[in-house]
Protein backbone atom coordinates (compact mmCIF):
# COMPACT_ATOMS: atom_id res chain seq x y z
CA UNK A 1 0.00 0.00 0.00
CA UNK A 2 2.88 2.22 0.25
CA UNK A 3 4.33 4.00 -2.57
CA UNK A 4 7.42 1.79 -3.24
CA UNK A 5 5.04 -1.33 -2.68
CA UNK A 6 2.86 -0.35 -5.31
CA UNK A 7 5.33 0.78 -7.84
CA UNK A 8 7.12 -2.65 -7.39
CA UNK A 9 3.98 -4.74 -7.80
CA UNK A 10 3.06 -3.13 -10.65
CA UNK A 11 6.59 -3.47 -11.96
CA UNK A 12 6.26 -7.22 -11.30
CA UNK A 13 2.58 -7.47 -13.01
CA UNK A 14 3.92 -5.83 -16.39
CA UNK A 15 7.00 -7.90 -16.19
CA UNK A 16 5.23 -11.01 -15.79
CA UNK A 17 2.06 -10.16 -17.97
CA UNK A 18 4.42 -8.56 -21.17
CA UNK A 19 7.77 -10.44 -20.93
CA UNK A 20 9.99 -7.63 -20.97
CA UNK A 21 13.54 -7.37 -20.51
CA UNK A 22 14.18 -5.77 -16.96
CA UNK A 23 16.09 -2.95 -19.15
CA UNK A 24 12.66 -2.15 -21.04
CA UNK A 25 10.67 -2.00 -17.95
CA UNK A 26 13.11 0.48 -16.13
CA UNK A 27 13.20 2.62 -19.33
CA UNK A 28 9.65 2.97 -20.06
CA UNK A 29 7.91 6.29 -20.15
CA UNK A 30 4.44 7.78 -18.99
CA UNK A 31 3.67 7.99 -22.90
CA UNK A 32 4.60 4.57 -23.54
CA UNK A 33 2.01 2.82 -21.89
CA UNK A 34 -1.82 3.20 -23.49
CA UNK A 35 -4.63 1.89 -20.91
CA UNK A 36 -7.28 2.00 -22.68
CA UNK A 37 -6.17 0.01 -26.17
CA UNK A 38 -3.71 -2.72 -23.23
CA UNK A 39 -0.46 -2.32 -24.92
CA UNK A 40 2.52 -1.27 -24.55
CA UNK A 41 4.85 0.43 -26.76
CA UNK A 42 8.49 -0.44 -25.88
CA UNK A 43 11.63 0.67 -27.10
CA UNK A 44 13.66 -2.57 -27.82
CA UNK A 45 17.78 -3.87 -27.98
CA UNK A 46 18.95 -1.93 -31.17
CA UNK A 47 16.19 0.86 -30.77
CA UNK A 48 13.47 -1.52 -32.47
CA UNK A 49 9.97 -0.56 -31.33
CA UNK A 50 7.09 -3.12 -30.58
CA UNK A 51 3.86 -2.94 -29.52
CA UNK A 52 2.80 -5.64 -26.50
CA UNK A 53 -0.86 -5.84 -25.45
CA UNK A 54 -1.09 -6.16 -21.59
CA UNK A 55 -3.36 -8.50 -19.21
CA UNK A 56 -6.08 -6.49 -16.78
CA UNK A 57 -4.59 -7.42 -13.99
CA UNK A 58 -1.28 -5.87 -14.67
CA UNK A 59 -3.28 -2.59 -16.71
CA UNK A 60 -5.15 -2.51 -13.16
CA UNK A 61 -1.70 -2.63 -10.58
CA UNK A 62 -0.35 -0.31 -13.35
CA UNK A 63 -3.44 2.49 -13.10
CA UNK A 64 -3.52 2.32 -9.23
CA UNK A 65 0.39 3.21 -9.16
CA UNK A 66 0.08 6.31 -11.61
CA UNK A 67 -2.79 7.41 -9.51
CA UNK A 68 -1.26 6.78 -6.10
CA UNK A 69 1.69 5.80 -5.86
CA UNK A 70 3.94 7.66 -8.91
CA UNK A 71 3.37 11.71 -7.14
CA UNK A 72 4.47 10.46 -3.83
CA UNK A 73 7.97 9.25 -5.62
CA UNK A 74 8.29 12.58 -7.45
CA UNK A 75 7.47 11.35 -10.42
CA UNK A 76 6.49 14.53 -11.59
CA UNK A 77 10.12 15.15 -12.55
CA UNK A 78 10.47 12.64 -14.72
CA UNK A 79 8.85 10.94 -17.54
CA UNK A 80 10.40 7.55 -16.40
CA UNK A 81 6.82 5.46 -15.92
CA UNK A 82 8.12 3.79 -12.47
CA UNK A 83 10.65 6.44 -10.95
CA UNK A 84 12.93 5.61 -8.34
CA UNK A 85 12.91 6.24 -4.46
CA UNK A 86 14.83 9.57 -5.31
CA UNK A 87 12.07 10.43 -8.48
CA UNK A 88 14.49 9.51 -11.18
CA UNK A 89 14.86 6.99 -13.70
CA UNK A 90 15.32 3.60 -12.19
CA UNK A 91 18.56 1.68 -12.94
CA UNK A 92 17.78 -2.22 -13.28
CA UNK A 93 20.24 -3.14 -10.53
CA UNK A 94 17.45 -1.63 -8.54
CA UNK A 95 14.58 -3.83 -9.16
CA UNK A 96 16.81 -6.94 -9.35
CA UNK A 97 17.75 -6.27 -5.76
CA UNK A 98 14.01 -5.35 -5.25
CA UNK A 99 13.18 -8.83 -6.37
CA UNK A 100 15.31 -10.52 -4.33
CA UNK A 101 14.24 -8.78 -1.34
CA UNK A 102 11.07 -9.68 -1.85
CA UNK A 103 11.64 -13.26 -2.51
CA UNK A 104 13.88 -13.18 1.20
CA UNK A 105 10.68 -11.78 2.72
CA UNK A 106 8.58 -14.31 1.30
CA UNK A 107 10.92 -17.22 2.59
CA UNK A 108 11.58 -18.24 -1.12
CA UNK A 109 14.93 -19.76 -1.52
CA UNK A 110 15.30 -20.20 -5.38
CA UNK A 111 17.01 -18.05 -7.54
CA UNK A 112 14.39 -15.16 -8.73
CA UNK A 113 15.30 -12.78 -11.18
CA UNK A 114 13.44 -10.41 -13.33
CA UNK A 115 14.18 -12.62 -16.71
CA UNK A 116 12.82 -15.41 -14.73
CA UNK A 117 9.33 -13.85 -15.21
CA UNK A 118 10.36 -13.25 -19.09
CA UNK A 119 10.97 -16.81 -18.75
CA UNK A 120 7.79 -17.86 -17.11
CA UNK A 121 5.64 -15.30 -19.52
CA UNK A 122 7.06 -17.30 -22.69
CA UNK A 123 6.80 -20.60 -21.12
CA UNK A 124 3.40 -20.44 -20.27
CA UNK A 125 2.31 -18.62 -23.58
CA UNK A 126 3.40 -21.51 -25.50
CA UNK A 127 2.46 -24.38 -23.09
CA UNK A 128 -1.18 -22.73 -23.23
CA UNK A 129 -1.13 -23.09 -27.28
CA UNK A 130 0.47 -19.65 -28.41
CA UNK A 131 1.98 -19.42 -31.77
CA UNK A 132 5.89 -19.36 -31.74
CA UNK A 133 5.85 -16.29 -34.65
CA UNK A 134 3.76 -14.25 -31.93
CA UNK A 135 5.80 -15.04 -28.86
CA UNK A 136 8.94 -14.16 -30.64
CA UNK A 137 6.91 -10.97 -31.39
CA UNK A 138 5.76 -10.43 -28.04
CA UNK A 139 9.66 -10.69 -26.76
CA UNK A 140 11.40 -8.59 -28.87
CA UNK A 141 13.70 -11.36 -30.38
CA UNK A 142 15.10 -10.63 -34.10
CA UNK A 143 15.52 -14.35 -34.67
CA UNK A 144 13.43 -17.30 -34.50
CA UNK A 145 15.89 -19.51 -32.61
CA UNK A 146 16.14 -17.44 -30.02
CA UNK A 147 12.38 -18.09 -29.19
CA UNK A 148 12.74 -21.75 -29.67
CA UNK A 149 15.17 -21.36 -26.30
CA UNK A 150 11.81 -21.16 -24.34
CA UNK A 151 10.33 -24.30 -26.93
CA UNK A 152 12.05 -27.17 -24.10
CA UNK A 153 9.27 -27.08 -21.52
CA UNK A 154 6.52 -26.83 -23.73
CA UNK A 155 7.56 -30.09 -25.78
CA UNK A 156 6.91 -31.85 -22.41
CA UNK A 157 3.26 -30.27 -22.59
CA UNK A 158 3.23 -31.18 -26.16
CA UNK A 159 4.29 -34.88 -25.67
CA UNK A 160 1.44 -35.56 -22.55
CA UNK A 161 -1.12 -33.39 -24.97
CA UNK A 162 0.19 -35.64 -27.57
CA UNK A 163 -0.61 -38.58 -25.51
CA UNK A 164 -3.82 -37.34 -24.43
CA UNK A 165 -5.28 -37.13 -27.74
CA UNK A 166 -4.16 -38.65 -30.61
CA UNK A 167 -5.78 -41.83 -31.43
CA UNK A 168 -2.05 -43.60 -31.66
CA UNK A 169 -0.95 -41.49 -28.50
Amino acid sequence: STAVGLRDRAMLELLYATGLRVSELVRLEVGSLNLRQGVIRVIGKGGKERLVPVGQEALAWVGRFVAEGRGKLGGEGTRALFPSNRGRAMVRQTFWHAIKRYAAVAGIEQNLSPHGLRHAFATHLLNHGADLRAVQMMLGHADLSTTQIYTHVAQARLKSLHQAHHPRG
